[in-house]
């Protein structure tokens, strides 16, 4: 039976190793957390409509559903060479006939960027900003600035829409508690129109809903710094806010900028369109990435979502089995290249989608929230097992 060391326990990693057991491979995970963390579920922590735990889901569960081996710890090296990986505990892994590489990107680094907490960011980050709205509040009055900032060497490592997700759900619970009007909310970006990728309908409907919302917006300026009360700009101007929720945009994790990986300008793994690394001499290796990790080509809106990193997950197990039956019948990732989201509001959401053909937004109010809320569910026990999974996701 052949070996498959899968690196990383998020959508990428975790659909690798499902679809792989089914296919009879011998699977180990290798993670750095003891659980599967549901991000797009994470902005209703801060605001006390989920708990943490609602939106993890223990890998030991997933373990024993699926049948793959399980390795909780950190990887420190990897040799593509010498085939080998090296964990943090010491242990080294170099028996495996494939890697896949799907550990997730590292973060910008920006100046004062310990004064910032990120949707995004570390799980437990979640609680942090819960504890820091939760004490704007007790203080009953603030405010609140929320954004995020781009690469420019990788325009697809940007991840705004949790952002604009969270303020709309902030916003949302203050009008709830009465008191909305003792808050300025605000919305930063360094770039001119951030959602633009969404398309033009979805980015007019963004403003209409800002301006619905009194939501300010401070957008087209590059971001300099951040401190203890608020984010300067290259002109020297200053948003002031009393708690600031950044995302930055995705770099190349540092394990993989310090391996033998062929690498793009912004840190991520080169693959091709079936998230193979190959060789210097162009050939196919035993190494394929997937998810926020790898490189993503194609169409200037591209963008890195869970969807996406699921596609290629399942992808890549086709295509391994393939390769062992001697068919070369390889599914690409390119094709199914598209934006997908319900950008939920607290009180109802909006479901955004555009591929290479059409882009919209269509309002959904109320049902579009507990839409959302029924998809991680949906995620949780179909992960599990214990529901089907939906054909095409």
């Amino acid at each position: 039976m052949k070996k498959v060391t899968i690196l990383g326990g998020g959508f990428a990693g975790i659909d690798a190793a499902i679809y792989l057991k089914k296919m009879n491979y011998d699977v180990t995970l290798v993670s750095n957390r003891e659980y599967f963390y549901i991000f797009p579920t994470s902005i209703w922590i801060p605001t006390h409509e989920s708990e943490f735990k609602d939106v993890c889901v223990d890998l030991t569960q997933l373990q024993d559903a699926h049948g793959f081996k399980l390795i909780i710890d950190e990887v420190t090296e990897i040799n593509v060479k010498e085939n080998f990986i090296s964990l943090a505990s010491g242990t080294k892994i170099d028996d495996y006939d494939y890697l896949i590489v799907a550990m997730g990107a590292s973060k910008m680094k920006h100046k004062g960027i310990e004064n910032t907490l990120s949707i995004c960011g570390a799980p437990e980050q979640s609680l942090q900003i819960r504890d820091a709205i939760d004490a704007l509040v007790e203080k009953g009055s603030g405010k609140i600035a929320m954004g995020f900032g781009g690469n420019p060497n990788d325009t697809s490592a940007v991840r705004g829409g949790p952002g604009f997700e969270l303020l709309f759900n902030v916003h949302n619970m203050l009008k709830k508690k009465g008191i909305r009007d003792k808050f300025e909310l605000t919305f930063f970006a360094p770039m001119a129109e951030p959602g633009k990728r969404m398309g033009p309908q979805a980015l007019k409907m963004m403003d209409m809903m800002f301006n619905k919302l009194n939501l300010k917006q401070h957008f087209g300026k590059k971001i300099t710094s951040f401190e203890k009360d608020g984010i300067v700009f290259e002109d020297e101007s200053k948003l002031e806010s009393d708690f600031t929720m950044f995302i930055p945009a995705g770099a190349g994790h540092e394990v993989v900028i310090n391996s033998d990986l062929p690498l793009n300008a912004a840190g991520f793994i080169k693959t091709d369109d079936f998230s193979n690394v190959l060789t210097q001499d162009g050939e196919m290796s035993n190494v394929y990435a997937i998810g926020d990790v790898a490189s993503l080509e194609g169409y200037d809106w591209r963008a890195k979502q869970g969807h996406v990193a699921e596609v290629m997950a399942k992808n890549v197990a086709h295509n391994i089995n393939e390769r062992e039956n001697n068919s070369t019948d390889f599914k690409g990732y390119h094709e199914h290249l598209n934006i997908l989201c319900v950008m939920d509001t607290g009180n109802g959401a909006a479901f955004v989608y555009r591929d290479d053909k059409r882009a919209f937004m269509l309002p959904m109010p109320i049902i579009g929230h507990w839409l959302k809320k029924g998809w991680g569910s949906y995620c949780r026990f179909s992960k599990l097992g214990k529901i089907p999974r939906i054909p095409g996701m």
